[in-house]
């Protein structure tokens, strides 16, 4: 099955979301845990979550991405900021518990100066003393396009991260096509090649999910400028070949494309016409 979604808020809670998914022809979706350029969630709407648990049922939606804000530096120079980053993440597994078939997702961080292997060590070191072994949610680890200080840009920093904590067994990645192209994966000319990588330096067991962007960036740009699909770099050829390749199509697909709802609605029908259906 293709499963396909695209970024929405979370403003109107989990039922409402899960409607406006079907409405623009998905049947998953992301959503922010928390204010993505802050640090406040809204409460927690137990009865939404309820309703939403019987549509999704209802309606084939098995699988959705939490994605962490943007503010949550988990290697920080700042150690209060990498304590904010620890209670957030902490606040956000607990919300998690309630929400079946879904994953969480996080930028690994910016290392601000102190330097890519220092802030491994902090991105690892915030795992293992958040992850406990009660946790049911996949904690997904995104591919970054490198750019200033990103941890993150090379799947060997990923890879890295993983390696360093305890609970590894929890936690997967998140493929986003706009940044590894931007990092300087050269998925136009050579996806197999890049998967390849993927695969001998993090392992393909641990690919859970990916985010679907074109580029408006050459392959190597270190820019994370995401753009429509088919107008970017990356162009509907290679959007077809990862939408299609087999070790890919059985992954839940995430639309991060500058768009509104009707643009989100427009890309998800093109992206079912180049759907190769086995």
């Amino acid at each position: 099955m293709f499963t396909i979604g695209c970024h929405l808020s979370a403003s109107d809670g989990f039922l409402a979301m899960a409607k406006t998914a079907l409405a623009v022809g998905g049947n998953t979706f992301q959503y922010f845990s928390r204010n993505p350029r802050g640090s406040r969630a809204r409460p927690l709407d137990t009865e939404d979550i309820d309703k939403y648990v019987s549509f999704a049922a209802e309606n084939g939606i098995k699988t959705v991405l939490c994605h962490a804000p943007y503010t949550m530096n988990a290697c920080s120079s700042d150690p209060g900021l990498r304590d904010l980053a620890k209670q957030m993440m902490a606040e956000d597994f607990s919300r998690l518990s309630y929400i079946p078939g879904a994953m969480y997702n996080f930028h690994p961080g910016s290392h601000t100066g102190q330097g890519t292997e220092k802030g491994i060590e902090e991105i690892a070191d915030l795992l293992n003393n958040v992850l406990t072994e009660d946790i049911k949610t996949p904690v997904l680890l995104e591919t970054m396009a490198g750019k200033g200080s990103e941890v993150g840009g090379r799947f060997e920093e990923i890879a890295e991260i993983i390696k360093k904590t305890e609970l590894s067994e929890k936690l997967g990645v998140c493929l986003d096509t706009c940044h590894i192209n931007d990092g300087g994966y050269d998925i136009v000319s050579d996806l197999d090649g890049v998967l390849y990588e993927f695969d001998r330096i993090i392992g393909l067991d641990k690919l859970y999910a990916v985010h679907l962007n074109d580029s408006m960036n050459p392959v190597g740009a270190h820019k994370d400028r995401h753009q429509k699909i088919g107008e970017g770099t990356l162009g509907i050829d290679t959007v077809k070949k990862v939408i299609n390749h087999k070790k890919l199509r059985d992954l839940p697909f995430f639309l991060e494309t500058p768009n509104e709802l009707d643009g989100y609605a427009k890309e998800i029908a093109i992206l079912k016409t180049l759907r190769n259906e086995e």
